[in-house]
């Protein structure tokens, strides 16, 4: 999430009270989490194993927890821990306001929103969207024009982001949001979680049914349908024209191309490639997971021959 206006590395370092290593009028132009991260963002590292990823990034600068050689162009806040620090930088910069405040609320005049929604802080609400009666909107949701979101559906919850250390997870703090274009359904009681940095994003023209999850950063794009049941985890890329059907399951950080179909019940692990029907868990091309169908069905009969 980009700052309101860019900071000095030596202000963030002051802030934390940590050493940095790089220009003193070295910018930085937001907070990021690593998989959405933009250029000249900050981001923070923790575990050797991410070191050379994070290093290599587009962010311009990192926290991490170990000397390293600094890259060109890029700063280095050195630290101990690098989670909790990247944490308080959030709870400085994008302090969140008090829940039900209604702050910095854009809704067009012929939205339709019913009386039992709960509206939270600087969210925009387009043109003839209609949001029906238990609907919990969080902060920092953008909605755009002829949107349709079903009863007791959640926009915008926070982030399923954990950072693990002695058996005890700890949350990162949640500063992204949600945006929906225009022409959108969301089905009832569905839930879209928030970007923990970034922008979870729904596509124009995409339909959504009932009791569907979409993890937090997830880009979906215009004109897909996903079908009752289906959870997308977190940071997945869902390009345009694709059908997910009922019950389908989808791992993090996959790319699923354009004009994809999936269907019931599959369980996607991997990048699908563009134009092609998957099915199966891990699904493969459904042609292939229908001819071993027919074998496995075959095997009584040859074991009795």
């Amino acid at each position: 999430m980009r700052f309101t206006s860019p900071k000095y590395i030596e202000e963030i370092a002051a802030e934390l009270k940590r050493n940095f290593q790089g220009p003193v009028k070295h910018i930085v132009y937001g907070l990021s989490e690593i998989n959405r991260v933009e250029t000249g963002d900050l981001i923070f590292v923790d575990h050797p194993k991410y070191f050379a990823r994070a290093l290599s990034s587009k962010a311009n600068t990192i926290i991490i927890n170990q000397n390293v050689e600094v890259p060109a162009g890029k700063a280095i806040i050195f630290s101990e821990t690098p989670f909790e620090d990247y944490n308080k930088l959030c709870s400085i910069y994008f302090s969140q306001a008090e829940i039900g405040a209604g702050k910095m609320q854009e809704i067009s005049s012929s939205a339709v929103i019913a009386d039992s929604v709960s509206l939270g802080n600087n969210i925009q609400i387009g043109a003839h969207t209609k949001i029906l009666p238990g609907v919990v909107i969080m902060d920092n949701v953008e909605i755009k024009d002829h949107v349709i979101i079903g009863p007791n559906a959640v926009i915008g919850h926070h982030a399923f982001y954990y950072n693990t250390k002695n058996k005890k997870h700890s949350p990162l703090n949640t500063i992204g949001g949600v945006k929906i274009e225009s022409h959108v359904e969301i089905g009832a009681a569905s839930t879209i979680d928030a970007g923990v940095s970034s922008y979870t994003t729904i596509g124009e023209g995409t339909k959504i049914d009932n009791l569907v999850q979409i993890g937090h950063d997830t880009v979906i794009g215009v004109n897909c349908i996903i079908a009752s049941g289906t959870g997308i985890a977190g940071c997945v890329t869902i390009k345009n024209n694709v059908t997910i059907w009922g019950q389908v399951g989808c791992a993090s950080k996959v790319t699923i191309q354009d004009n994809v179909t999936v269907l019931g019940q599959s369980g996607i692990t991997k990048d699908l490639e563009e134009g092609k029907t998957y099915f199966g868990t891990p699904c493969i091309e459904a042609k292939e997971k229908l001819k071993e169908l027919a074998v496995l069905r075959n095997l009584p009969k040859l074991f009795k021959k």
